[in-house]
């Protein structure tokens, strides 16, 4: 269903989920587009980032930002475009950086917003490549990890934003680069669309075995996005001074048993 100018479409949530989240857990309400007051702008959105700090949010732990309350929009950063304007500093047709949520609409007063050149080619990029998951990746790599010509660095995730980003990165570094994707269709866009040396599917019964054979010389920097058994094959392989730039742990991030 595409966006109208009349209704806001929104996701919000419905309560808090029990390992994989379901669609109960969340609810679509369609309700009035708002009106910006004094001060303030109406913005559409055009892009949503998806990413996985979205399900810490869901449930009530206590974590680096507050979860979101049951009813509340779903949280995300957007690439907007105002609409209308009461604010001095925006005009109708702008575009910029939000975190408006999971909705077609919102209202803002000016905070934290960050305007885009109109005229940019791909204004989803900077959600993406030139935004946070970008940033991340390519500064986790090179400041935690400093990739030398020749090394070997493993990247779970990586046909994710992130990962996909600390791939390219390292290869262009002059690394060897091994990606672990969960999936055949995800490990060939790995190979032929992002050009990693090698990838591999985590979810073989003989992963293990693949990853000692592709990194016969031991794994000098891993890239951690996943956790448990992908660590688990990787950690052997180590190499003395090793290291190990921790993004995420997506495979804990529902519940159930947590392991270290």
């Amino acid at each position: 269903m595409a966006q109208t100018a009349d209704k806001n479409r929104r996701f919000v949530l419905a309560k808090r989920p029990q390992g994989m989240p379901t669609r109960e857990d969340l609810h679509l309400e369609e309700v009035a587009v708002p009106t910006p007051g004094k001060g303030e702008v109406l913005l559409r959105t055009l892009f949503l980032s998806l990413d996985p700090y979205m399900r810490g949010r869901m449930s009530d732990a206590k974590s680096y930002s507050a979860p979101i309350g049951i009813g509340e929009v779903i949280v995300g950063g957007t690439v907007s475009r105002v609409e209308s304007s009461q604010h001095p500093d925006y005009q109708p047709g702008d575009l910029v950086l939000a975190d408006s949520g999971w909705q077609d609409y919102s209202i803002s007063n000016g905070e934290g917003l960050r305007k885009l050149d109109k005229n940019m080619s791909h204004p989803s990029w900077a959600q993406g490549l030139l935004g946070m998951p970008g940033f991340t990746g390519y500064m986790g790599l090179t400041d935690i990890g400093n990739p030398q010509p020749g090394e070997t660095v493993v990247v779970a995730a990586a046909s994710g934003a992130v990962g996909s980003i600390v791939g390219q990165t390292a290869r262009l570094r002059g690394a060897r680069v091994i990606g672990i994707a969960g999936g055949e269709d995800k490990c060939r866009y790995v190979k032929e669309t992002l050009k990693f040396d090698e990838c591999l599917d985590h979810r073989a019964s003989d992963f293990a075995a693949q990853l000692a054979k592709a990194c016969p010389n031991g794994i000098d920097i891993y890239f951690e996005n996943v956790g448990d058994a992908v660590f688990d094959a990787v950690f052997p392989l180590l190499n003395t001074k090793a290291r190990i730039p921790v993004c995420g742990m997506i495979s804990q991030y529902n519940g159930g048993k947590q392991r270290v």
